[in-house]
């Protein structure tokens, strides 16, 4: 089968899968293109309310087929940036669920979702200096953002790789698992983030992203939607909560 992305939909998740073992799932041109509109596509499906991203077998993405992109390297780079913002745009919770190695354009995505589970064994590396290339202000203020600014230069001076737990206590990861054992923890939290307020998780996501004006926005949606009282009556009656809002889709 040729390198692909694919994607179900099980219990209200969407599970991306990134596919090339031929090549350690490394994304080709392809790939990077398909992805905004596919995420598109899940934004846009009531269905979904959560989206892991990983990849087949043991290895989430060992970054770009370089042999398939025969453009410039700012065209290359291009088509990865344009995939990370998709991703980070997603207005739903996503969780990247990495094995193996996650490295360059595949730290990129991982970066780009709000949350990472790895498994132990898990190795993670930002590489442009390898190759000499810049790497795009918009990735590098996202991991900044997760890291800090001494871990983010460490990674992207040396191009070196580290291991899951050092990716834990940098913030890169918020939770590694033992061998075995990461499907069943996704499978497990996302069934958690399904179940959760969309519209909380929707004006948190925003909020943290950087988005500090629209207080009066979600305070209005927060008063329409009902969910708050929704939340409390669950509370006091000591049920699970049906909660109403939900992302609205577009077009």
């Amino acid at each position: 089968m040729e390198p692909q992305l694919q994607h179900r939909v099980t219990d209200s998740v969407a599970t991306v899968v990134i596919r090339h073992p031929e090549k350690r799932n490394a994304m080709t041109a392809a790939m990077w293109r398909s992805l905004p509109p596919l995420l598109e596509e899940l934004a846009g499906d009531p269905a979904v309310r959560a989206l892991v991203l990983t990849g087949e077998g043991g290895t989430f993405c060992a970054g770009a087929d370089i042999s398939t992109l025969r453009g410039s390297p700012e065209e290359a780079q291009g088509l990865a940036v344009r995939a990370e913002e998709a991703l980070a745009a997603f207005p739903k919770p996503t969780l990247a669920a990495v094995r193996g190695h996650c490295v360059g354009g595949g730290s990129q995505l991982a970066a780009a979702c709000d949350l990472r589970f790895a498994e132990e064994g898990a190795l993670f590396g930002v590489t442009p200096a390898k190759l000499g290339i810049v790497y795009p202000a918009s990735s590098t203020r996202r991991l900044v953002s997760l890291v800090g600014p001494a871990t983010a230069k460490y990674l992207l001076f040396s191009g070196e790789l580290i291991d899951a737990r050092r990716a834990l206590r940098t913030g890169l990861v918020d939770e590694v698992l033992p061998e075995g054992e990461l499907g069943k923890r996704v499978a497990e939290f996302t069934r958690v983030l399904a179940s959760r307020s969309q519209l909380t998780q929707a004006a948190a996501k925003e909020f943290a992203d950087g988005r500090t004006d629209r207080d009066d926005h979600w305070a209005g949606q927060a008063r329409a939607s009902g969910d708050t009282a929704e939340g409390v009556a669950a509370f006091l009656e000591r049920r699970q909560p049906r909660f109403g809002w939900s992302v609205p889709t577009s077009g």
